[in-house]
């Protein structure tokens, strides 16, 4: 390398620390949000917009996965949850409210279109009965997820901060790990259920 492309090499380096980084794009275009509206909050947090490519990944795989679904459930699913993200203008922490609502879509995707590999099926019996099964498969998502069968009906439970053992919550359900039995609630205001692994 010669003296004047040495230098040159140099200078460069000595420049760039101080040249602003082009920071990632959402997966919408910014020059056409409202003002005050959710999407220009995402435009203007790099984290939020990190969990919005996120999302999107997750979203484009699970459309891939259903492809064939009549109706088109994941469209539908999906207008709704912008709908509900979008309602977090009215939280206190608006930044953590929708920074939730992105993490919990992103793993809710991964889990029920199985885009990454889960722990299971599980099947339990619950309060001694053979026929009273419930089969659970756990998902490593950001907050961990388990997809739970009880009958003909399913319910997607996220972890829940909890003291004793692991606690699942879905809509009207709960699933929580004990050290020898896993109880299970199906429906609101429902008996719990004692399950075992068979």
């Amino acid at each position: 390398m010669s003296k004047s492309h040495l230098h040159f090499a140099l200078l460069c380096a000595a420049l760039l620390p101080g040249l602003p980084v082009l920071a990632a794009s959402p997966s919408f275009d910014c020059s056409k949000v409202d003002k005050g509206s959710t999407e220009e909050l995402v435009c203007q947090s790099p984290e939020l917009t990190d969990l919005d490519l996120k999302l999107a990944d997750a979203y484009k795989a699970a459309s891939k996965k259903a492809v064939n679904q009549h109706p088109n459930l994941l469209k539908a699913e999906q207008r709704g949850w912008i709908k509900g993200r979008d309602e977090c203008w009215k939280s206190e922490d608006r930044n953590a409210c929708v920074a939730d609502s992105y993490r919990q879509r992103t793993a809710e995707l991964q889990a029920r279109y199985q885009l990454i590999a889960g722990k299971g099926p599980v099947h339990y019996a619950c309060d001694g009965s053979p026929a009273k099964e419930v089969i659970a498969t756990f998902y490593p998502t950001e907050p961990k997820t388990v997809l739970v069968e009880f009958g003909d009906s399913s319910s997607l439970m996220f972890l829940q901060p909890s003291g004793n053992g692991s606690q699942y919550l879905g809509r009207n359900e709960t699933l929580t790990e004990g050290q020898d039995v896993t109880t299970v609630v199906w429906g609101y205001e429902a008996p719990e259920m004692k399950c075992v692994p068979r």
